[in-house]
């Protein structure tokens, strides 16, 4: 296993792993990002966004790019840990945490994809509570941030089933097309009513200390 921390963080639930994203566990994924399988219709992201790519190999080499980008410029003002979700053994997804200055705001902002083959069975739920856990219990958020257009009925419900609250709209644009995002909050004592017993979190401490975030009370 690399000595990146960030790479050796695992989030265990009964039903995903969720992983470091390495490069060998990126190797086993790409075929999803390559056959189109991460995105859906409507259109789910933002601009600018590799998935959109059209051309399956171009779309594959700027979505690894963009992924080793983020981990080349990890640092305790900003930071993005991406995460491969693992299922029955098999790379389904990414489940991604970001903070911008984390250390003064203890705001996270997570985002996600999952394959098309594995979706409306729960697995994104699951998922995000993962991540949230990490966030909440490994990492002493303040509070979880994140959004989706209003017709990514898929994200939207997931973020209402979890306890999170709307918390304004904002407008963004997509293949470049405008579209209203819903903006969505939970707070710390809101996720702690809701708080699951069954999630383990492994290499925790020493990512804290990657990201500077050491002295934190979690």
């Amino acid at each position: 296993m690399l000595s990146y921390p960030p790479l050796n963080v695992r989030v265990t639930t009964p039903r995903i792993q969720l992983a470091g994203a390495t490069d060998e566990l990126l190797a086993e994924l790409q075929q999803v990002v390559h056959d189109g399988k991460a995105t859906a219709d409507p259109a789910p992201y933002d601009d600018p966004m590799s998935l959109y790519e059209a051309d399956p190999d171009v779309r594959v080499r700027k979505w690894l790019q963009a992924i080793w980008r983020g981990r080349g410029s990890v640092t305790p003002d900003f930071w993005r840990l991406q995460f491969v979700v693992v299922v029955d053994g098999r790379p389904v997804g990414m489940q991604d945490l970001i903070g911008d200055r984390f250390s003064t705001y203890g705001t996270a902002v997570s985002f996600s994809w999952l394959s098309s083959d594995e979706r409306r069975r729960g697995i994104g739920v699951e998922m995000r509570q993962a991540i949230l856990h990490l966030a909440f219990d490994g990492f002493g958020a303040s509070e979880a941030t994140t959004e989706a257009f209003l017709d990514n009925a898929g994200s939207d419900g997931v973020s209402r089933s979890v306890g999170y609250e709307p918390n304004g709209l904002v407008w963004a644009s997509r293949r470049g097309e405008p579209g209203l995002m819903q903006r969505w909050r939970l707070t710390r004592e809101a996720w702690l009513e809701r708080r699951r017993d069954d999630i383990d979190l492994r290499g925790v401490e020493d990512c804290k200390a990657t990201l500077g975030l050491t002295a934190m009370n979690t």
